[in-house]
């Protein structure tokens, strides 16, 4: 990995993103645009193309539900009319329009619209309904009822092996709906939804990226937006069930598990917090409810204050789609202010006869009387994000082909940021292209069996290809047949620690289990979330790169090597940041207590974390794993920062710990901030730190850091862990000056321990 570029891609990004990016715009600059007739060609990039169509010649400036950002540097090209053909050739691509034709109307031998690319030194030529056979997929709505491998159900996504993808915003999504235009509110507040100017038109882009997977997407964030940085918390352990609990029930589970010193940031409550909406009864299921059930929680504020006491986060489950009963809790207050704002609205088509308040998100003054009345008293009691639950239709009633998913997160997202109180952050369903700024993914019911573990490596990561990268799973399975099955519930978790989310979570039965303290394993299962916990620092700083540069936390391997057959083979492994190959264990041992794990390891050098040894690349292995073990792998030269032992990320440790991986040279930016501040564009800090050897010695060297946040520490102490070394060192400096060090011959490890330190330092340590 070429560590001086990725250092740069950084710190580009960052200050990219604090000076020309803090608004997007979706009017080109208009050097970029060239119109012939009917059609309108803009060039973002030397690789992206807009291509428009209108016989009315009503074109589009505003922000679409995909690409919100059109105001790019204008890169260069040339624009040429002879023979009755216009010409736009760019560094990259070749286009050509045969002008005043139709571009939908191709004869493939001779078609009226076409985009030449090299791909590899072959040339490879898109035109208007060429299909691609070689898209690497993206994602999907949910995995609701998933057994097993469902790659069909995914759409397609931004990359192809073929080296050209298209984004159609005229084609229906797989739920029926269109990527619709945001009108701009001219008060400063959300961007609303409205219809194209021109239904009938053409508006797509053409991406020909070839196998620069990493620019496409980099690229595709620059006009569709950034993923943004979910709270710190979200990368620690959730406690889920689906579970009629009471008040009393929860507090007892976070006792049971502070108790037995298992980590934990956020406690799931499902719907059962609250009554049934239309009968306002206690004692009976109905989906959609808003009013607090006092049976099973008395005292709401007082029980949500405790669990931020406990240093927990907190998410009520919603399922929106059947309106607001008259039973409910505030529902005189909605009614009252809805009836002055449907001014030109019927009484009829503000109700229905049992006056339950119609569904309505998509009118803005429904919206605003909504979340005033029947959501802000639940957030001023504490409440800190919302769980977006099952949508009962797909579109919506009021609004020709709005994807009610994708309309619903938009609104609750931005809601949150306009509050401006904490990071924005939603628990939801994935509404189609364009929902990566919105995090994160509810992946729905899957099956609880091996199969199902199986498929989800290459889901996650395959979400990557359309900039969704923080799918959260239910880990251990939704729905499950028989006994609870220990072996996959601790694999499940062990797998869980390489994914975007750690969170447990199950169905409404009373057989299944998710208390990991109720299973003979449960130390092995602690051990992963201590795994996941000590892991944060680099996670949250892979984060914060997927946020610069449009690059998921886990990612497929052919992100790296689009070149080998391998990367797209071995589809049970993924990149998990930049630094470690996880290849998660995914089948049962059938009682043995051992896996084997067939892995492609990549040209280099891989240190296996949990063996200590160092492994040579370019090759397939085929390892063997207990249970206790997670296959997971450093690049040559990683360098890979951890805590020590927490149970909660509410805590800053005072100790980083740093592991470097033995290698010529390596490199990592280290990046912090206040958790949960939405300024975090420019509040926060990077800290690079570095190791190069050469000639039996070997130099670590952390630099000062930069940056400043609110709270940031002042100081902290270093433990340096150098591995795979054979045999103690002869001499350890620091900043010049010899220091003591530890050996750990059974873990071949050189261990440099430094105290508390000003963090404007700058640290040198040598090892010879």
């Amino acid at each position: 990995m070429n560590y001086k570029r990725n250092l740069l891609f950084i710190v580009v990004g960052f200050l990219y993103t604090c000076m020309a990016w803090s608004q997007y715009n979706p009017v080109a600059n208009e050097k970029a645009v060239v119109r012939s007739g009917n059609m309108r060609f803009t060039v973002l990039t030397p690789e992206m193309i807009r291509i428009e169509y209108s016989s009315k010649q009503l074109f589009e400036d505003r922000a679409s539900f995909v690409v919100v950002n059109r105001d790019l540097p204008v890169p260069h090209f040339t624009r040429q009319e002879r023979d009755g053909y216009l010409y736009i050739t760019t560094d990259k691509l070749r286009l050509r329009y045969r002008v005043g034709s139709n571009p939908l109307s191709n004869d493939p031998a001779n078609p009226n619209l076409q985009i030449a690319l090299d791909v590899n030194g072959i040339e490879e030529v898109w035109y208007p309904g060429k299909s691609d056979p070689y898209n690497l997929k993206g994602t999907t709505r949910t995995l609701d009822q998933a057994n097993g491998d469902v790659r069909d159900w995914l759409e397609n996504g931004l990359l192809s092996r073929s080296g050209w993808t298209v984004i159609d915003e005229r084609e229906p999504r797989k739920d029926g709906s269109l990527s619709l235009m945001f009108e701009k509110d001219p008060e400063g507040g959300m961007d609303w939804v409205a219809q194209r100017r021109d239904p009938d038109g053409l508006d797509l882009y053409f991406l020909g990226y070839g196998h620069d997977y990493k620019k496409a997407l980099g690229d595709f964030t620059r006009v569709a937006g950034k993923m943004p940085l979910p709270p710190l918390d979200v990368f620690g352990y959730w406690y889920s069930k689906y579970q009629r609990y009471t008040e009393q029930d929860m507090r007892d589970i976070v006792h049971e598990i502070r108790s037995r010193n298992i980590p934990m940031d956020i406690l799931v409550i499902d719907m059962d917090w609250h009554r049934n909406g239309k009968t306002g009864e206690t004692n009976n299921t109905k989906w959609t409810g808003w009013s607090w059930n006092r049976e099973l929680f008395p005292d709401p504020e007082g029980f949500i204050a405790w669990l931020h006491a406990q240093h927990l986060s907190t998410t009520l489950n919603l399922h929106p789609a059947d309106g607001v009963y008259p039973k409910e809790d505030h529902y005189d207050e909605l009614y009252a202010d809805l009836s002055k704002r449907y001014s030109d609205i019927t009484a009829d088509s503000l109700s229905t006869a049992d006056g339950t308040i119609r569904w309505n998100i998509e009118n803005r003054d429904f919206y605003e009387a909504f979340f005033q009345h029947i959501l802000r008293p639940h957030e001023e009691i504490g409440v800190d994000f919302w769980w977006l639950d099952w949508q009962q239709w797909k579109i919506a009633r009021n609004e020709p082909n709005l994807g009610n998913t994708f309309w619903l997160n938009h609104v609750f997202f931005n809601d949150k940021k306009q509050q401006g109180k904490s990071r924005p952050f939603i628990f939801h369903r994935w509404g189609g292209l364009g929902n990566h700024r919105y995090p994160i993914g509810f992946s729905g019911d899957t099956y609880a069996n091996f199969a199902s573990l199986a498929f989800q490596p290459y889901f996650t990561a395959t979400a990557s290809n359309v900039g969704y990268g923080y799918w959260s799973h239910d880990i251990g399975g939704h729905m499950q047949n028989g006994d609870n099955d220990a072996e996959l519930y601790l694999r499940w978790i062990q797998y869980g620690v390489f994914s975007p989310v750690l969170r447990t979570h199950a169905t409404s039965s009373s057989h299944i289990e998710r208390r990991i303290w109720k299973y003979e394993n449960f130390e092995q299962m602690r051990d992963a979330i201590y795994l996941r916990y000590a892991l944060v620092p680099y996670i949250y700083t892979m984060a914060r790169w997927a946020y610069d540069t449009g690059i998921s936390i886990c990612r497929p391997m052919y992100y790296d090597y689009p070149e080998a057959d391998e990367a797209y083979r071995y589809e049970g492994q993924y990149m998990f940041g930049n630094d470690i190959l996880a290849a998660p264990i995914t089948t049962s041992d059938k009682g043995t207590n051992v896996s084997e794990k067939t892995i492609w390891l990549p040209k280099g050098t891989w240190y296996e974390v949990m063996t200590g040894e160092l492994l040579d690349g370019n090759r397939v292995v085929t390892r063997s794993f207990t249970r206790e073990q997670i296959p997971y792998y450093y690049r040559e030269g990683a360098i890979v920062p951890l805590y020590p032992r927490i149970m909660h990320l509410k805590e800053r440790p005072e100790t980083l710990i740093l592991q470097f991986a033995p290698g010529k040279s390596g490199e990592f930016n280290f990046y912090e901030d206040a958790g949960n501040s939405v300024d975090y564009d420019t509040a926060c800090t990077f800290t690079r730190i570095t190791q190069r050897s050469e000639k039996g010695k070997t130099v670590c060297t952390i630099y000062p850091r930069t940056g400043a946040f609110d709270g940031m520490p002042q100081a902290r102490a270093y433990r340096l862990e150098l591995l795979a070394r054979e045999k103690a060192p002869s001499k350890v400096t620091l900043n010049g000056t010899a220091t003591d060090y530890e050996y750990d011959a059974a873990g071949k490890k050189v261990i440099v321990s430094i105290p508390r330190t000003a963090c404007d330092r700058k640290l040198v340590v040598t090892v010879q």
